[in-house]
């Protein structure tokens, strides 16, 4: 009996110390490690929990832009990135923007997350203003990793330093060069983690109505709104800029109809419904949105 005992304490201890060295050399609980040989960052793994998220928020842009804009570059647990596509420089633009989506390998999130640390996007919250330019958007990081969420905002970022007083440049260039990481991922991650790019189709589209006003140079060819609920009914009333107009969101069977329209529309477009017609703002929803939430204009913390 005693010879059991010591052979099951010899097995507990030997179990610790093990334990003990993978922390040390690196390896997770399950024997992981990062790119670089770290400690696995944990993180959300369900295909609509974000990961890490970059956006423009605020700035001095028109109202519609601000319901419109869509995330520069959103990363989920699966592996899938969605972010902007190139946008076709001509006015009326198209009716939705051009994103792409294309999946990280599990070694190609990590080596991302590894950089947002070294970034300083898992310390805490922060918020690095610049007082000395203004009408600028913010620059609004948004990280969830190790079993908490950060929010981290630099305003007029990408404008080099700065001579106005208390304005962090060191913080500021390591955010930079993240966000320039990002846009070219290709040059840094481990060969084989990036997938390849193509069209990303959202599951729900957001939909702002209002009266159309149009612009009497650019007529424009109406399209009739295919949908048994008419515009006049579409959704909910929604406040903004003093402007009267509705939002609801359409998806599923009624979205795969309405999609060929969209496909030839504009911004411009005028959708006839109920003998009236109407301009319509289409913001597709990424796979974490839902319902017709509103876009911050600034994020309103401080460090």
């Amino acid at each position: 009996m005693r010879g059991r005992v010591r052979t099951a304490a010899a097995i507990l201890v030997g179990a610790l110390v093990l334990a003990a060295c993978g922390r040390l050399t690196g390896t997770g609980g399950d024997g992981s490690t990062g790119p670089t040989g770290g400690p696995r960052i944990e993180h959300p793994t369900g295909s609509d929990e974000l990961v890490l998220r970059v956006e423009q928020r605020g700035g001095f842009v028109p109202f519609e832009h601000t319901l419109t804009r869509v995330p520069s570059w959103s990363l989920y647990g699966d592996g899938r990135v969605i972010v902007e596509g190139p946008q076709i420089e001509i006015y009326p633009g198209p009716a939705l923007p051009n994103l792409l989506v294309f999946r990280l390998t599990e070694e190609g999130v990590q080596a991302v997350l590894e950089a947002a640390r070294d970034a300083g996007l898992m310390d805490r919250d922060a918020s690095y203003p610049n007082p000395c330019i203004t009408d600028v958007p913010a620059t609004v990081f948004t990280t969830t990793a190790e079993g908490r969420t950060t929010v981290v905002s630099a305003d007029a970022l990408g404008m080099g330093p700065s001579a106005c007083p208390g304005v962090d440049d060191e913080a500021r260039a390591k955010l930079e060069a993240f966000w320039s990481k990002l846009t070219d991922l290709g040059s840094w991650l481990p060969e084989g983690s990036v997938g390849p790019e193509e069209p990303y189709v959202a599951a729900e589209i957001r939909i702002y109505v209002r009266p159309y006003r149009g612009e009497p140079d650019l007529a424009q060819e109406p399209i009739a709104w295919p949908l048994e609920t008419p515009l006049a009914d579409l959704g909910a009333p929604f406040e903004g800029a003093g402007e009267r107009m509705r939002c609801g969101v359409v998806s599923g069977a009624d979205l795969e109809t309405l999609r060929p329209l969209l496909e030839r529309a504009n911004q411009l477009t005028p959708w006839e419904s109920g003998g009236k017609r109407y301009g319509l703002l289409f913001r597709p929803l990424l796979p974490d949105e839902h319902g017709c939430e509103t876009p911050l204009p600034s994020v309103g913390r401080s460090s």
